[in-house]
């Protein structure tokens, strides 16, 4: 193995460049795997547009986060891993010591180690995620498609979170590899999904995924009253899943529900956003508010299983591939909101 490997240094704001660093090397518990593909996603993108991400990375430093390839070294005490076998490696791990995860809310655990270095052709797993959040791919799945798994872990999160009972109703605002995988993961499950998108390219993705319909609309209140008017009576759906990550979005979902209904705020809005609700609404309409983040070891487990099981469309979410080198240009790509909905960053 080479003693150097090309990787993505994030630099700052739109400053991503390829440089030749050191090959890490396995220390005790850990993994050095070569990178099969590694994935460009919505959080990714938000990091390169703003230059940071404060919990996840600082600048100079390592960038990437969804990922599978091959192992090729093993630290001392690994036993359940070994070089030559085809992994996908979360993005983080919890501690399984703090209160949250003791209350069964890994996700928020408060020592959430995040790795990031996708965007290179080696990347080092550190111990705790090799021994809780390291899987094995089935030979039969492309390493793109078990990529997926840390996005999907989200999506799952978020659709089972909105607690869906049989014969509800689903609404999704949002067209972004999110939002899709939410509608996906829903229609796969057999419930009634109205997605909300803007633009066209997102329309064809949505149907292809299960939706059984589509409002395009920029205008929120014609897509709240067109979307209203799928339901019986013009109620409102039961679940209304927000997977954009603005404040009028938010405010968007809480008027497509029906009284009783339940909302996800489950895209993630800049700091120190804010939004206003009608508190009478939301009160004598019973409405149930939610939030979704990240995800868990069980959670990941499931979405590499739904990977494998053949019936989600993992191949419809990778919609180009790219060299290392051409990153910048990706990423530039995806700031004009193209028709792309994942990337292949293949080194």
């Amino acid at each position: 193995m080479a003693t150097t490997m090309k990787a993505a240094i994030l630099h700052g704001r739109q400053d991503i460049r390829i440089e030749r660093v050191p090959v890490p090397e396995a220390g005790p518990g850990e993994l050095i795997v070569q990178i099969g593909a590694a994935l460009t996603c919505g959080t990714d993108l938000k990091v390169f547009r703003r230059g940071y991400h404060a919990r996840m990375i600082v600048p100079p430093a390592l960038f990437g986060h969804e990922l599978a390839g091959t192992v090729v070294e093993a630290g001392l005490g690994v036993s359940d891993f070994a070089p030559g076998d085809r992994v996908v490696a979360l993005n983080s791990a919890p501690c399984g010591e703090c209160y949250f995860c003791k209350h069964d809310q890994e996700n928020l655990c408060d020592d959430l180690l995040f790795n990031n270095g996708a965007y290179a052709e080696y990347i080092r797993i550190p111990a705790r995620i090799v021994a809780k959040n390291t899987l094995h791919v089935p030979d039969h799945v492309p390493l793109e498609h078990a990529a997926l798994t840390e996005p999907l872990a989200c999506a799952v999160h978020g659709f089972l979170d909105s607690n869906p009972r049989p014969g509800d109703t689903v609404a999704v605002i949002g067209g972004g590899p999110l939002g899709l995988m939410i509608l996906h993961v829903a229609a796969l499950a057999g419930y009634e999904v109205i997605a909300l998108v803007k633009h066209d390219g997102q329309v064809e993705a949505a149907r292809q995924l299960g939706a059984s319909h589509v409002v395009q609309s920029s205008s929120i209140p014609r897509a709240i009253r067109e979307t209203r008017a799928f339901t019986p009576e013009d109620r409102g759906v039961d679940i209304a899943i927000e997977a954009v990550g603005v404040p009028a979005a938010w405010q968007e979902a809480v008027e497509l529900v029906r009284k009783g209904g339940t909302v996800n705020f489950f895209g993630g809005c800049a700091v120190d956003t804010h939004v206003t609700l009608d508190t009478n609404r939301l009160h004598y309409s019973d409405i149930v508010l939610r939030s979704t983040f990240h995800h868990t070891p069980e959670l990941c487990r499931k979405a590499l299983n739904l990977i494998a099981g053949g019936r989600f469309q993992a191949g419809a979410f990778i919609t180009g591939r790219a060299k290392l080198y051409e990153l910048n240009r990706v990423f530039e790509k995806l700031m004009r909101r193209s028709s792309e909905i994942k990337t292949a960053i293949v080194p």
